[in-house]
């Protein structure tokens, strides 16, 4: 709990002093992301905010400094900490991804339904990793699912094949096997943040445990019941 006090403060003051999380905020972003690592983080470079638009060289970016910067991120993704430090002095505004259905996956609700769901699970007792981006979204960092004995159990992850979907699903997404979600800290190109409100530190909660206060979070905020959630 110091630990993501002390982290939380220094991103509140890093968003006061330097908007893009570069610059003098480098050493304590590196603790950050190593933080994501100890904690068994799979992480591979992201796009950053190049200005008001996306790194990447793609006209119309569907998703700016949102996305890896290369289709082999699945296998670039690593808890290798010298690997990190040497994407980071290539790349120094490079945000990361974090790829999902390894060692945990991710919940992404949108921040309305988070807000309340974060309050439920405390009272619950479930106090996971949970990140914000910036005002729209949650992420709930969970336990993975594993590798099932049945194949058929697993989903496919249409918002890295298709991320300009992500806006015709407004509701709960579970990032699983094959999918990725960004890792705080990172910039996007509207000047918000994603940025830890429980570090990594914490234990990963049962994914099924906190899908059921999500799911009742999203009702209650009106989200769309077919529109709910999409597994991705």
């Amino acid at each position: 709990m110091e630990a993501s006090s002390r982290w939380t403060t220094w991103w509140r003051r890093e968003r006061r002093q330097d908007r893009t999380v570069t610059g003098g905020g480098a050493a304590a972003r590196l603790d950050l992301l190593l933080g994501a690592v100890r904690a068994g983080f799979p992480l591979a470079p992201a796009a950053h905010p190049a200005g008001h638009r996306c790194s990447c060289d793609r006209v119309g970016c569907p998703a700016p400094a949102q996305h890896p910067v290369s289709f082999a991120w699945q296998t670039q993704a690593t808890t290798d900490a010298e690997q990190l430090e040497r994407w980071l002095a290539r790349d120094p505004q490079a945000n990361f991804v974090t790829a999902t259905g390894r060692a945990h996956d991710v919940l992404d609700v949108p921040a309305a339904a988070g807000r309340l769901a974060l309050e439920r699970l405390d009272g619950l007792g479930v106090t996971g990793p949970v990140a914000a981006v910036g005002d729209d979204r949650y992420l709930f960092f969970t336990a993975t699912r594993g590798t099932p004995a049945d194949e058929d159990e697993w989903w496919t992850s249409a918002l890295d094949s298709t991320p300009d979907t992500m806006s015709e699903h407004p509701g709960l997404r579970w990032h699983c096997r094959g999918s990725y979600t960004l890792l705080p800290p990172a910039a996007l190109p509207d000047g918000s943040e994603v940025c830890w409100l429980r570090g990594p530190e914490h234990a990963l909660p049962d994914p099924l445990r906190v899908l059921d206060v999500l799911t009742d979070a999203c009702t209650e905020v009106g989200a769309v019941a077919e529109e709910q959630w999409l597994i991705g």
